[in-house]
């Protein structure tokens, strides 16, 4: 059994570095995690018994494992060394340097979840990728603050995306430093925050990479 699940991960990630190379020119649609499949061997069949979802599986998958990566840069760092806002600064800028390495796929990975009726998927890995730069830094918040943190890092992460992608690392920085204020200062935030803001932010900012 443990065999399976290690063949099945393992053949999930060969999938996917397929589909990096594929969704640039193909988009991130079905046909391509097909032929993502077919390039690891595999049939339709056992491609969509691995990816029952298709481009949402995928999508999953590649916004997990930049999460990773953005850990796997941000090991050697010691976050007890650094200030709260320095530590939020750093775990942002691993996870854009991670999402940016796969430029091409991840303009595409964008225009799919900025379907409306993937919005609620985009929510949910913007989620992950928050709660684990905030657990990295230390967070160990349990109250409404836990939440409050994460929807606004949520909110820097995918506008600060944006902007890597349309106007380089330097110009995403500048962004992300001029909101880590926002971060330290969740509670004056959530006073003026309207529920639905975020849901906004994250449909704009996916709708500008996919569309310039």
């Amino acid at each position: 059994m443990a065999h399976e699940i290690d063949w099945a991960e393992a053949t999930e990630q060969q999938i996917l570095d397929q589909a990096l190379k594929l969704a640039p020119a193909q988009g991130w649609t079905w046909p391509m995690v097909r032929a993502a499949g077919k390039a690891c061997g595999l049939s339709v069949a056992e491609t969509e018994l691995l990816a029952p979802h298709g481009p949402a599986d995928l999508a999953a998958l590649l916004s997990r494992r930049h999460d990773a990566q953005a850990l796997e840069r941000l090991a050697g760092t010691d976050p007890k060394g650094l200030k709260m806002r320095e530590r939020i600064r750093a775990g942002v800028e691993a996870r854009l340097d991670a999402a940016a390495a796969d430029e091409g796929a991840v303009r595409r990975w964008a225009g799919y979840l900025a379907l409306p009726t993937r919005i609620p998927l985009a929510l949910k890995l913007l989620w992950e990728s928050a709660d684990s730069l905030w657990r990295w830094a230390g967070d160990t918040a349990t109250d409404e603050n836990h939440y409050s943190k994460r929807a606004i890092l949520s909110g820097i992460l995918i506008s600060g995306l944006a902007m890597r992608l349309s106007g380089g690392k330097a110009q995403a920085m500048a962004f992300v430093d001029s909101r880590i204020e926002n971060v330290m200062a969740y509670e004056k935030w959530k006073a003026g925050r309207k529920g639905g803001d975020l849901l906004a932010d994250v449909a704009a900012a996916l709708g500008k990479m996919r569309y310039g």
